[in-house]
């Protein structure tokens, strides 16, 4: 697969996504760009970014549609909520689902203008979600990554890095990953960061 033009890597708060990004940074042999959910939740202004802010890690984007029991749709914010406090779900406004959209196909824009691109993402929306990029990225080649990870282990990480939501990291562990298909899948807790990459920059370059 050395034309790969984007690599995204699915799976829940915790798993261990962002990590596993910036070790494809070191090992590919071509500049990538790593960017994820957290991208555009730093660029929102904190009007759409709920109590202040925080990962959205817990988001579940899929035509601007809040997850189950996120309290979202009518009546509630136009940004998105409960990414600080809670039980881990999210509410969702239809401010930050079209900013959402936009920035779905502006990725996919830099990556047609030639920019490698490994995008950081939670399927909340499960198929929904990897159905709203694989439209915005038809075309180009794409790999497709299944991080997993143990519900316990990433909620032990979760405790020890304090700054996520407690329960957002058992709740998505497996729940992001329903129906979605995938040409790889690596398990951090099984491997570290470096290992996964490995594996993945393999598929990568054909080897």
């Amino acid at each position: 697969m050395t034309d790969c033009q984007v690599i995204v890597l699915n799976g829940g708060s915790s798993s261990g996504k962002s990590s596993i990004a910036r070790r494809l940074q070191e090992v590919l042999p071509d500049p990538w760009l790593t960017l994820g959910v957290d991208t555009l939740i730093a660029a929102l202004p904190a009007a759409l970014r709920g109590s202040g802010g925080g990962s959205a890690a817990a988001a579940p984007r899929a035509a601007g549609k809040a997850g189950p029991g996120s309290g979202g749709g009518p009546g509630g914010p136009p940004g998105i909520g409960g990414l600080e406090d809670g039980d881990g779900t999210v509410s969702v406004g239809p401010a930050f689902a079209a900013l959402d959209a936009a920035w779905t196909l502006g990725v996919a824009a830099m990556a047609r203008a030639g920019a490698r691109i490994v995008v950081d993402e939670v399927f909340l929306g499960t198929t929904a979600s990897q159905r709203r990029w694989d439209e915005a990225l038809d075309g180009l080649d794409v790999l497709w990554v299944g991080v997993r990870c143990a519900p316990e282990v990433a909620a032990a990480r979760e405790r020890a890095r304090g700054d996520r939501v407690v329960g957002m990291a058992a709740a998505q562990a497996e729940a992001v990953h329903r129906g979605v298909r995938y040409d790889l899948e690596v398990d951090t807790a099984v491997q570290d960061a470096a290992a996964c990459a490995r594996l993945i920059a393999e598929r990568v370059l054909g080897h």
